[in-house]
Protein backbone atom coordinates (compact mmCIF):
# COMPACT_ATOMS: atom_id res chain seq x y z
CA UNK A 1 0.00 0.00 0.00
CA UNK A 2 1.34 3.52 -1.04
CA UNK A 3 2.20 5.32 1.76
CA UNK A 4 -0.22 8.15 2.84
CA UNK A 5 1.19 11.68 3.46
CA UNK A 6 -0.27 14.82 4.91
CA UNK A 7 0.81 18.02 4.53
CA UNK A 8 -0.23 21.11 6.24
CA UNK A 9 -0.55 24.62 4.98
CA UNK A 10 -2.08 27.63 7.17
CA UNK A 11 -2.16 31.11 7.05
CA UNK A 12 -4.02 34.24 7.45
CA UNK A 13 -6.69 34.91 5.00
CA UNK A 14 -5.79 35.84 1.52
CA UNK A 15 -2.14 34.45 1.58
CA UNK A 16 -3.08 32.35 -1.53
CA UNK A 17 -3.24 29.21 0.64
CA UNK A 18 -6.20 27.33 -1.01
CA UNK A 19 -4.87 28.37 -5.00
CA UNK A 20 -1.58 27.46 -4.05
CA UNK A 21 -2.45 24.22 -2.09
CA UNK A 22 -4.40 23.34 -4.98
CA UNK A 23 -2.44 23.83 -7.57
CA UNK A 24 0.72 22.04 -5.84
CA UNK A 25 -1.22 19.15 -5.13
CA UNK A 26 -2.21 19.10 -8.91
CA UNK A 27 1.33 18.92 -9.38
CA UNK A 28 2.21 16.42 -6.74
CA UNK A 29 -1.09 13.98 -7.41
CA UNK A 30 -2.46 14.88 -3.95
CA UNK A 31 -5.83 15.79 -2.58
CA UNK A 32 -6.41 19.11 -1.77
CA UNK A 33 -8.94 19.70 1.29
CA UNK A 34 -9.97 23.38 1.66
CA UNK A 35 -11.33 23.16 5.08
CA UNK A 36 -11.92 27.11 5.20
CA UNK A 37 -15.11 26.53 2.65
CA UNK A 38 -16.59 23.98 5.63
CA UNK A 39 -16.72 26.74 8.23
CA UNK A 40 -17.94 29.07 4.90
CA UNK A 41 -21.19 26.70 4.08
CA UNK A 42 -22.07 26.52 7.80
CA UNK A 43 -21.99 30.57 8.02
CA UNK A 44 -24.08 30.54 4.67
CA UNK A 45 -26.50 27.80 5.83
CA UNK A 46 -27.28 29.61 9.51
CA UNK A 47 -27.68 32.92 7.70
CA UNK A 48 -30.04 31.43 5.27
CA UNK A 49 -32.25 29.43 7.70
CA UNK A 50 -32.37 32.90 10.17
CA UNK A 51 -29.56 31.89 12.76
CA UNK A 52 -27.89 34.24 14.61
CA UNK A 53 -24.16 33.56 14.01
CA UNK A 54 -23.03 35.69 17.42
CA UNK A 55 -25.23 33.45 19.03
CA UNK A 56 -22.67 30.65 19.94
CA UNK A 57 -25.31 28.16 21.43
CA UNK A 58 -27.94 28.64 18.78
CA UNK A 59 -25.31 28.00 16.03
CA UNK A 60 -24.77 24.49 17.19
CA UNK A 61 -28.61 24.11 18.24
CA UNK A 62 -29.42 24.76 14.88
CA UNK A 63 -26.88 22.51 13.12
CA UNK A 64 -27.86 19.54 15.73
CA UNK A 65 -31.69 19.99 15.21
CA UNK A 66 -31.30 20.93 11.44
CA UNK A 67 -29.34 17.68 11.44
CA UNK A 68 -26.88 19.51 8.89
CA UNK A 69 -24.95 17.23 6.86
CA UNK A 70 -21.19 18.79 5.09
CA UNK A 71 -19.67 16.89 2.70
CA UNK A 72 -16.68 17.30 -0.28
CA UNK A 73 -16.70 15.75 -2.97
CA UNK A 74 -14.21 15.67 -5.44
CA UNK A 75 -14.98 16.07 -9.09
CA UNK A 76 -11.34 16.08 -11.82
CA UNK A 77 -9.20 17.09 -8.40
CA UNK A 78 -11.69 19.94 -7.94
CA UNK A 79 -13.62 19.95 -4.52
CA UNK A 80 -16.75 20.83 -4.27
CA UNK A 81 -19.08 21.32 -0.83
CA UNK A 82 -22.67 20.00 -0.13
CA UNK A 83 -24.50 21.01 2.68
CA UNK A 84 -27.76 18.48 2.83
CA UNK A 85 -27.38 16.83 -0.59
CA UNK A 86 -27.19 20.85 -2.10
CA UNK A 87 -24.03 22.16 -3.88
CA UNK A 88 -22.70 25.59 -1.99
CA UNK A 89 -19.78 25.59 -3.48
CA UNK A 90 -20.20 29.24 -5.77
CA UNK A 91 -22.09 30.92 -3.17
CA UNK A 92 -19.51 30.74 -0.40
CA UNK A 93 -16.75 32.51 -2.00
CA UNK A 94 -18.02 36.21 -1.27
CA UNK A 95 -17.04 38.61 1.21
CA UNK A 96 -19.66 38.29 3.61
CA UNK A 97 -19.17 34.26 3.26
CA UNK A 98 -16.12 34.88 4.54
CA UNK A 99 -16.47 36.95 7.59
CA UNK A 100 -19.61 34.70 8.31
CA UNK A 101 -16.69 31.91 8.37
CA UNK A 102 -14.57 33.85 10.76
CA UNK A 103 -17.74 33.91 13.25
CA UNK A 104 -18.80 30.49 13.16
CA UNK A 105 -15.16 28.34 13.20
CA UNK A 106 -14.77 30.88 16.40
CA UNK A 107 -17.64 28.92 18.22
CA UNK A 108 -15.26 25.60 19.95
CA UNK A 109 -18.47 23.61 18.78
CA UNK A 110 -18.17 24.13 15.16
CA UNK A 111 -15.12 23.53 15.13
CA UNK A 112 -15.26 20.05 17.29
CA UNK A 113 -18.35 18.95 15.06
CA UNK A 114 -15.96 19.79 11.97
CA UNK A 115 -12.69 18.41 12.99
CA UNK A 116 -13.39 14.00 12.51
CA UNK A 117 -14.43 15.39 9.14
CA UNK A 118 -11.59 17.05 7.97
CA UNK A 119 -9.30 14.41 9.49
CA UNK A 120 -10.96 11.03 7.61
CA UNK A 121 -10.33 12.69 4.56
CA UNK A 122 -6.33 12.47 5.70
CA UNK A 123 -6.92 8.93 6.93
CA UNK A 124 -6.93 7.11 3.27
CA UNK A 125 -5.89 9.78 1.31
CA UNK A 126 -2.12 11.80 0.76
CA UNK A 127 -3.53 15.27 1.32
CA UNK A 128 -2.43 18.78 1.22
CA UNK A 129 -4.92 20.53 3.87
CA UNK A 130 -5.11 24.12 4.05
CA UNK A 131 -6.56 26.16 6.98
CA UNK A 132 -6.10 27.89 10.21
CA UNK A 133 -5.41 25.20 12.70
CA UNK A 134 -4.50 22.40 10.26
CA UNK A 135 -0.61 21.91 11.76
CA UNK A 136 -1.62 22.68 15.27
CA UNK A 137 -4.82 20.93 15.95
CA UNK A 138 -6.42 19.33 12.67
CA UNK A 139 -3.07 17.14 11.40
CA UNK A 140 -0.28 18.18 14.48
CA UNK A 141 1.59 14.85 12.99
CA UNK A 142 1.84 15.88 8.79
CA UNK A 143 4.81 15.40 7.54
CA UNK A 144 5.05 18.40 6.43
CA UNK A 145 4.00 21.92 7.91
CA UNK A 146 4.27 25.11 5.69
CA UNK A 147 2.75 28.33 7.57
CA UNK A 148 1.77 30.75 4.20
CA UNK A 149 1.72 34.34 5.00
CA UNK A 150 2.27 38.46 3.02
CA UNK A 151 1.88 41.47 4.45
CA UNK A 152 -1.51 42.75 5.08
CA UNK A 153 -1.19 45.29 2.11
CA UNK A 154 -0.82 42.68 -0.53
CA UNK A 155 -2.71 40.41 0.62
CA UNK A 156 -5.99 42.70 0.19
CA UNK A 157 -4.77 43.77 -2.84
CA UNK A 158 -4.99 40.05 -4.31
CA UNK A 159 -8.42 40.05 -3.03
CA UNK A 160 -9.41 43.46 -4.41
CA UNK A 161 -8.43 42.21 -7.55
CA UNK A 162 -9.90 39.01 -7.24
CA UNK A 163 -13.45 40.31 -6.43
CA UNK A 164 -13.13 43.19 -8.95
CA UNK A 165 -12.52 40.10 -11.52
CA UNK A 166 -15.27 39.05 -10.54
CA UNK A 167 -17.44 41.81 -11.14
CA UNK A 168 -17.92 42.64 -7.37
CA UNK A 169 -18.39 46.54 -6.55
CA UNK A 170 -16.06 46.62 -3.87
CA UNK A 171 -13.09 49.34 -2.36
CA UNK A 172 -9.57 48.46 -1.47
CA UNK A 173 -9.22 49.99 1.68
CA UNK A 174 -12.74 48.34 2.94
CA UNK A 175 -10.77 44.94 2.13
CA UNK A 176 -8.14 45.63 3.67
CA UNK A 177 -9.96 46.76 7.04
CA UNK A 178 -12.23 43.79 6.73
CA UNK A 179 -8.76 41.56 6.16
CA UNK A 180 -7.71 43.11 9.20
CA UNK A 181 -10.36 42.52 11.47
CA UNK A 182 -10.32 38.85 10.22
CA UNK A 183 -6.27 38.59 10.93
CA UNK A 184 -6.86 39.97 14.36
CA UNK A 185 -10.27 37.64 14.90
CA UNK A 186 -8.71 34.15 13.90
CA UNK A 187 -5.54 34.99 16.11
CA UNK A 188 -7.18 36.13 19.00
CA UNK A 189 -10.47 33.64 19.38
CA UNK A 190 -9.91 31.56 22.11
CA UNK A 191 -10.61 27.85 20.31
CA UNK A 192 -8.04 26.83 18.03
CA UNK A 193 -6.40 30.43 17.14
CA UNK A 194 -4.41 30.95 13.82
CA UNK A 195 -0.43 30.51 14.61
CA UNK A 196 2.15 29.30 13.18
CA UNK A 197 3.16 25.71 14.33
CA UNK A 198 6.72 25.56 15.58
CA UNK A 199 8.04 22.77 13.39
CA UNK A 200 6.10 24.84 10.71
CA UNK A 201 8.06 26.15 7.84
CA UNK A 202 7.54 29.84 7.21
CA UNK A 203 7.08 30.97 3.22
CA UNK A 204 6.13 34.26 2.69
CA UNK A 205 4.57 35.17 -0.95
CA UNK A 206 5.51 39.18 -0.70
CA UNK A 207 5.41 40.46 -4.18
CA UNK A 208 5.78 36.82 -5.40
CA UNK A 209 3.89 35.96 -8.84
CA UNK A 210 1.65 33.06 -8.57
CA UNK A 211 3.25 30.23 -10.53
CA UNK A 212 6.58 31.23 -7.93
CA UNK A 213 4.86 30.50 -4.90
CA UNK A 214 3.60 27.16 -6.03
CA UNK A 215 7.22 26.20 -7.36
CA UNK A 216 8.25 27.46 -4.05
CA UNK A 217 5.57 25.18 -2.08
CA UNK A 218 6.68 21.72 -4.68
CA UNK A 219 10.19 22.33 -4.17
CA UNK A 220 9.64 22.05 -0.21
CA UNK A 221 7.85 19.03 -0.35
CA UNK A 222 9.84 17.13 -3.22
CA UNK A 223 12.84 18.14 -1.05
CA UNK A 224 11.63 16.70 2.17
CA UNK A 225 10.95 13.61 0.43
CA UNK A 226 13.42 13.51 -2.18
CA UNK A 227 11.64 13.21 -4.94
Amino acid sequence: MEKITRIAIDGPVGAGKSTIAEAAAKRLGFIHVDTGSLYRAIGVHCKENGCDVYDDSAVFEHIEKAGVDISLRFTEGEQRVFVNGADFTDKIRTPEASMLASRVSANPRVREFLLELQRSFALNNSVIMDGRDIGTVVLPEAEIKIFLTATPEERAKRRYDELTEKGAKTDYEEVLNDLNKRDYDDSHRASAPLKRADDAVLVDTTGNAFEQSVEEIVGLINEKFNR
